[in-house]
This record gives structure tokens, sequence and C-alpha cells, in this order.
């Protein structure tokens, strides 16, 4: 199944993108009213006002930054059909430089915060057991939770590597159900309270903000935000359903969500003056709003929707990793395709090491209520970055005075949510800010290492390929030399005047000569679409030089092997090279001979025999090599597992190490005695 089968609007893309886009924000009911009535203390003090204040707080924030900014602005904002950070920054990076910052920024945070997404809606959903006569009997025992939540999520991170499509077929109807399901309990619910909807007026959220009955003050809005968590994921996947389908199917996960947010709010009006609840903490009004005879039934759909939520952020997170990957933020990682749809892939590193990161949240945290506050510290940061790169892909289309009012309205909003949020990092955003400053420390690493070692090697010595065009075609035929391959590839990067690394010619011509019936220069080109996939080919008017630039978009696979063949095929059939027909194999006839690929890995020995390099830089090139010799090596993300590859070993820096200190004591002329 093509991922953009679905782009444009059917009733089948809008139920598929219920279950896709949808988990995070359609589950945030499960916890959201929970922790700001917990910012109130005891229920009692959860006055009407204060209620509709709280509900008024959320509508808006649901309006303002989900509605206007993600669903009727941000999604305009595609990159050929893709949609998150990484693809926005694909989009404006020529604008300037700086730009780089936010996208890693806003990319590090997301990653990080994620790790409380599968956390904190299971755990809100398993806590609904707890008032159940069937669980009386666990609730003595107060780890049965977090143990029930590990089992859970365990089995969610052991089943990705098998591919998810089955599973993924059903979460649309499961999520339409759910919306149906928590719109028509709020509803029912507001017909007892009708004030409540007074909510739907912002005076009431702007009063409740000064007003002496919010001790939280403005620092409420930390526990607000957390109803808009899922919009930056729903931005991301927008390759995954397409912009109508999103469209087409926010109105109604907006308004039952709505609704169910003013029936919480109703419930908790009509009774925060009984006196079985007055003094009552930790109430979740989700659940307490539901008849007994529908809560078992009630939480099992909820512990569905929660899966749903976590299985979109893993999915989400590898989608996001390969983004990076594409665009040279992140080292390189096994990637696989457990099944044959297009968009699913497995990265086995993220999956593990999100799965141990979201367990020792689990433990570290055990209840929703420790996790709620410390959830959304993070992805404040990210919507920051998002408003940036957004209001310049508005100024990139010409609307300079619309980029700087979204760039104002919205960057102040989502600043003062962000300064609502600090209160988080005692209460446990410490740990999602530490891991963005360690995912966001691996970004900068690699990716300004890379060009630290880039500046210092620009006067490496650079040879023309033209230059020994002759010398390549005279040891192709020089049959005095063994034949080394029939086809002989090199990843090099070869620019528009034919210049490339002196140690490609170097290992062809004088370490051993390879002689080959064919020689292959292939430069791979990052491109800003997401799913480029063509090439150029260059012969240098021989036959037997290719040079070959293989454009491939930012989410596109870079196993040289899928094309290579290929590509031979279509020149032979053109008859631009020479045929190659082995004479011997299991298959006969084949087409096309052996192909044998050298991959040159560089290193250094110690950078502190570079005095005249920075003490940054040493610390940036130095971090790039350390991660580069930790990570997958190139064969295996070039897709040459299974292919005769030849490693070698170059010196970073061609200019040798000296050492200034170093003196002549003495020559000797004298001859020895003979």
């Amino acid at each position: 199944m093509d991922k953009h089968s679905f782009q444009s609007r059917s009733w089948l893309g809008m139920l598929i993108t219920l279950g896709v886009v949808y988990g995070d924000i359609g589950t945030s009911p499960l916890y959201v009213m929970n922790a700001i009535i917990n910012d109130a203390g005891p229920l009692k003090k959860a006055t009407p006002t204060y209620v509709i204040g709280c509900v008024s707080l959320i509508f808006w924030t649901l309006m303002l930054i989900t509605t206007i900014k993600y669903v009727l602005i941000a999604l305009r904002a595609d990159n050929h059909h893709e949609g998150g950070i990484f693809a926005l920054y694909a989009l404006v990076r020529n604008q300037a430089r700086w730009l780089i910052l936010p996208a890693l920024i806003g990319g590090a945070a997301l990653l990080a915060d994620g790790t409380l997404t599968p956390a904190v809606t299971v755990t809100s959903a398993v806590e609904g057991l707890r008032g159940l006569p069937v669980t009386a009997s666990l609730n003595q025992h107060t780890l049965w939770v977090p143990i029930a939540v590990t089992l859970i999520l365990l089995a969610l991170f052991m089943i990705q590597g098998f591919g998810t499509s089955m599973i993924g077929r059903s979460f649309g109807p499961i999520m339409l159900i759910w919306f149906l399901i928590i719109g028509s309990i709020g509803l029912v619910h507001i017909q007892t309270a009708p004030q409540i909807l007074k909510a739907l007026s912002p005076i009431y959220a702007l009063q409740l903000l000064v007003s002496p009955t919010n001790k939280m003050g403005i620092f409420i809005l930390g526990s607000v935000f957390l109803a808009t968590t899922g919009a930056e994921a729903l931005y991301s996947d927008l390759g995954h359903v397409g912009k109508a389908n999103i469209d087409a199917t926010w109105p109604l996960v907006a308004t039952t969500l709505i609704l169910n947010y003013l029936g919480q709010g109703t419930w908790i009006i009509n009774h925060y003056q009984q006196t079985s609840y007055q003094n009552a903490t930790n109430l979740n009004p989700f659940y307490e709003m539901i008849p007994a005879n529908w809560r078992v039934a009630l939480i099992l759909l909820a512990t569905l929707a929660a899966i749903i939520a976590s299985q979109a952020l893993i999915t989400g997170s590898y989608t996001l990793v390969d983004e990076a990957i594409g665009l040279k933020f992140l080292p390189r990682m096994i990637i696989k395709h457990p099944s044959q749809v297009r968009n699913q892939i497995y990265i086995g590193a993220v999956n593990w090491l999100l799965c141990g990161i979201t367990l020792t949240i689990v433990w570290w945290f055990k209840t929703s209520a420790h996790m709620e506050a410390a959830y959304g510290l993070a992805i404040t940061i990210t919507m920051l970055m998002t408003t940036l790169l957004l209001s310049r892909f508005i100024k990139q289309r010409g609307h300079h005075g619309l980029a700087s009012l979204f760039l104002l309205s919205f960057g102040s909003l989502e600043t003062i949510f962000l300064v609502a949020s600090l209160t988080k990092f005692i209460h446990g955003g410490y740990l999602t800010l530490g891991l963005t400053l360690v995912i966001l420390a691996i970004m900068v690493v690699w990716h300004f290492g890379n060009q630290r070692r880039l500046h210092y090697n620009r006067d490496q010595e650079q040879l023309n390929l033209l230059d020994y065009r002759d010398q390549l075609s005279q040891l192709s035929q020089d049959t005095q030399v063994p034949l080394f391959a029939t086809n002989l590839v090199y990843l090099a990067k070869v620019d528009a005047t034919y210049h490339l690394k002196r140690s490609i010619l170097y290992s062809i011509l004088d370490k051993r000569p390879k002689r080959a019936q064919v020689y292959w220069f292939i430069t791979i080109n990052e491109t800003n679409r997401p799913y480029d996939c063509n090439y150029t080919v260059d012969m240098l008017n021989t036959r037997n030089i290719v040079l070959v630039k293989l454009n491939l978009g930012f989410k596109k696979s870079q196993h040289v092997t899928i094309y290579l063949r290929e590509i031979v095929t279509d020149l032979m059939k053109r008859q631009v090279i020479d045929p190659q027909q082995p004479r011997y194999g299991t298959t006969q006839p084949r087409q096309v001979g052996d192909f044998k690929f050298v991959v040159q890995n560089q290193q250094i020995m110690d950078l502190s025999h570079y005095p005249t390099m920075g003490h940054w830089d040493r610390l940036l090139i130095g971090g790039r090599i350390l991660l580069q010799n930790i990570t997958p090596a190139a064969a295996a993300w070039y897709g040459l597992a299974f292919s005769d590859v030849l490693e070698e070993t170059t010196p970073l820096f061609t200019n040798p190490a000296t050492d200034p200190t170093l003196t002549n004591q003495s020559i000797h002329h004298n001859c020895p005695p003979r």
C-alpha cells in the first residue's frame, strides 16, 4: 500500500486518519481536567467560576493553537505532502543559515517529550480500574498499576519489529467509536448544568487568569496546555493521510473533545459541594462521570485508545529520526521495512531506547498525576520553534506582514505557555529537558562536527578525475594486472569540476592497482523533496568510467544496491557501456557482472597534535568521529551487508600532524669502520 493512496479525501481515508493522527490529542481528556482540578486541591475548591474558566482556557487553547495554527495554517506548509518540523525546515533552510537552530531544538524536544506520551496515556487508562469492585483486592498492592502498564507497553514495543499494518487497520474504527462515545457522554452531562456553555466565551478564560480563586495564576496554563500536545504530531502525520482527510475529520474530533471537556466541567459543578466529594483529591472527572454499568467497557476502550496513541508516537519517532538522518542531523541507523506499506519503517535502536526511557518514566513517577506534572514542558519548545519556521515559510510566500503578525501572536502565546510550564521542571520536567539536551548535543556534534571537518579539509588535496582518465582506461585494459572486479564502485563525492579526494584515486592506482571493467563513482545528493529518486550519468567520453549523481529525497532509502543494478542494466540497453556476460553462475544467462564496493572511513589518531584547531572544533570533530565509530558502518547504511565490500581507513587530515618542539641535536658524518 502506497503511503499516498489516501491523500485525497475519502471515507476510508478519513477513517484511517482518525486512527493514525488523533491518538495523542484524542486521549487528552483522560488526564487534562484531572491535572487542572488537582491544581486547585480538594474538589470543594473547584467552584463553578473556576471550572468554567478552566474549560474556557481549554476550549480557546484548542481553537487558537490546534485549529488555527496547525489545521488552518501549518497543514498548508507541506513539503510535497509531508509535514513536521524537519520537513518544514527543508522548505525554508535556504532562506537563512540560522534556521537550522530552531529545527534542531524543536526536533530534539519533540523526540524527548514524546517519551512521556505512552507512559501518561496508558497509566491514566489503567488507573480507571482502581474504582471497580473487580480490582478491589489489587488496590492494596500499590505497584499493580505500574506492573500492568509495563506489561502493556513492553508487548507494544516487542511487536514493532514484525510490522503493525494489520493492527493499524483497526485503529480507525476504534478511535471513531472512542470519539463518538466521549462526545455523547459529555453532551448528556451538559444538559444537567447548561451554565457550563459560558466557557465558550474567552472572557471567562481571561478572568480566571487574574481571579483570586485561581491559586496557580498564569501557571495554570501549564496544565491547560496538555489539551493540545498532540497538535505537533497532527502536523507530522500529514504525509500519512493527507491534508484533505485531516481537514474533513478535525471538526468531528474537535467537537467531541470539547463536548467531553464541557461534560467533565458539568460533573464537577454538580458534585463539588457533595459531602462525599468535597475533600476528595486526585479525582479523575473523566471516569467519575461515566455510568457505573458502562465503566468497565469504557476503561477497556480508553486503554485501547491509549495504546493507539502510544503506537502513533512510536511510529512517529521512527519517521522523525529517519528525516533527521536524511538531513544529516543524526548518525546513520539501521532502518528496516517490516511490511509492504511504504511509510512503515522500523528502527530497532530507536524502538528499544524509547522503550527503556518510557518504562523508566513509568517506574520513576508510578502515577499519572505525577507524570502530568512533568508532561508538556518540552513540547512547548517544539511548538515555539515550529512557529519560527512557519513565519519564515509565510514570508517566503511573499506575505511579509502576515508573517510578522503570525510570529508576534503565536510566538507571544506560546512563550506564555512555555513560561507557565517552567513549574513542571522541578516536578519531573527535568527528565524531558535533560533528554532534549542529550539529543540536541548529538545532533549538534554530528551536523556541525561534519561542517568543521569539511572546513579543515577544504585544503585537502583534490585531484581532477579528467587528468587520470587515460590511466584508468589503460588500467582497465591491462591484462597483466589481475582483474579485481567487473564493476568497481566508489561512494565518492565528485564535484561539478570533476574533482574528488586524492584518496580515491590513490586507492585505485597506487595502493595496489585495481583493474576493473567499469569504474563507478557514485555521488549521493539529498534533496529538499521527500521522495525524489532520479540520477544523471556522465561517461567522461569513455565506456568504462561512469559518474553517477543519485538524487534522493530526505525520506528515501540510501541503499545503493536498490538503484545500481537498474542503472547498469539501463546503460547496457543504451549501449553506453560494454556488455557484461559472466561465463559462470547458477542463473544463466546473467546480464550483469560482479560488483566490488569500496567504502572509505576517515579516522584520526590524536586531535591534540593540530595546534591551529580551536578547542570547540576539536570537541565537535572528535565527537563526530566517536559517533561514527559507534553507529552502523557505512556498508550497512548503504545496503551493502550482502555485497562484496572493501572498507579502507583513510586519515581525516592529509596534512600530517607535527610537533614544533622536535629539534635536531647533531648530525654525524663519520664513516663507520670496515
